[in-house]
């Protein structure tokens, strides 16, 4: 058995593991297991409504994991994606309403204003990690606070002490009628294209550049990295900076597209720190990452289902969600499992 194939079965193994001790926490909880993954399926894939709105779900996803993803390929650890993803929907929001242009300038020029502000927000952390040795851990959790009482303080000025800003101009909308008349009118809009080109984006940048190769040398061995000649402090403000870029624009996929807005948040949204658990579902590569997103938007949008069909809390997704991760988190024990199985037929 090739590791290539060991690689494809450790994530597949490891949710299907997830799946069944989710079932028994349903059957110890008093719930029917194949009552509740019915709804939950039903929820995702039961009309072109829910499916519509489950690849919405799955939008901010990849571009919260792609952040995650990217910061780890090139050895940091980007736990501030939530912050930056908060100022990138403010970004966005702002630009959308504020200016009245074509839609060719418009639309574009809200996705650069939400990916200039995550790269701002992430460069911060990755000046303080490459000048001052601040570990980047303690930067990006401190600076996502500071980022959603920013984001708040600002769109309180900005909507006259209400809660939200105004609704963005049509000109700066992701919104397709199109794509809401074939999904029955769904709140699926075109921030896919743009999530998916983002996946592109990141797979040209660390296999197909040279800044790539240096990025993950960096990463790799900054000893080494730097006795090449590499300067590894710039590298690692860089890596920050795309990083947070990717995040700026998954709230960018939730001004423009979902919510045509910003508003005052009372907590953070979840999606950047779920983006971990996305990049970690996907092994942290750009594909991987789409499959990730794709599972984890697809449970969180089909749990909504789950209490009206099936009479089972929203939690007991949360729990299986949680399994899941656990068993890829804990997927060497899988690899070893499976290496050691692969010998045995080899040797018979």
């Amino acid at each position: 058995m090739s590791n290539r194939v060991i690689n494809l079965l450790v994530p597949i193994i490891s949710i299907i593991i997830g799946l069944i001790v989710g079932a028994i926490v349903m059957v110890v909880s008093g719930y029917d297991p194949v009552e509740g993954y019915i709804a939950l399926w039903t929820g995702i894939f039961g009309d072109s409504y829910s499916i519509g709105n489950t690849i919405r779900q799955i939008t901010p996803y990849i571009l919260a994991g792609l952040a995650v993803a990217f910061a780890f390929r090139t050895g940091l650890f980007n736990i501030g994606v939530e912050g930056q993803l908060i100022l990138g929907w403010l970004a966005a929001a702002w630009v959308g309403y504020a200016f009245e242009l074509p839609k060719v300038i418009h639309l574009p020029l809200a996705l650069l204003a939400a990916a200039a502000a995550g790269a701002f927000w992430a460069f911060i952390a990755g000046f303080l990690k490459a000048k001052f040795k601040v570990h980047e851990v303690i930067a990006t959790i401190m600076l996502n606070y500071t980022a959603l009482y920013i984001a708040n303080a600002v769109i309180k000025k900005l909507s006259d002490g209400s809660f939200k800003t105004e609704r963005i101009h049509e000109s700066a909308s992701l919104r397709s009628p199109f794509l809401r008349e074939l999904t029955d009118n769904s709140s699926l809009h075109y921030g896919i294209i743009v999530a998916l080109l983002m996946v592109v984006v990141m797979w040209f940048i660390l296999e197909k550049t040279t800044r790539g190769y240096e990025l993950k040398a960096v990463g790799f061995n900054k000893n080494a990295a730097d006795y090449a000649g590499m300067s590894v402090n710039k590298n690692i403000i860089l890596a920050m900076t795309i990083s947070g870029m990717f995040a700026g624009l998954g709230g960018a996929m939730e001004a423009l597209g979902t919510f045509q807005n910003a508003s005052i948040k009372p907590g953070f949204t979840g999606i950047g720190f779920d983006g971990i658990a996305v990049a970690l579902l996907g092994a942290n590569t750009p594909l991987g990452v789409v499959f990730g997103a794709s599972l984890f938007g697809s449970l969180k949008y089909g749990a909504l289902n789950m209490p009206n069909a099936a009479g089972i809390p929203e939690e007991i997704v949360s729990i299986i969600i949680a399994l899941i991760i656990f068993f890829v988190a804990s997927g060497y024990i899988i690899r070893v499992g499976l290496q050691k199985l692969s010998k045995k037929k080899e040797g018979q």
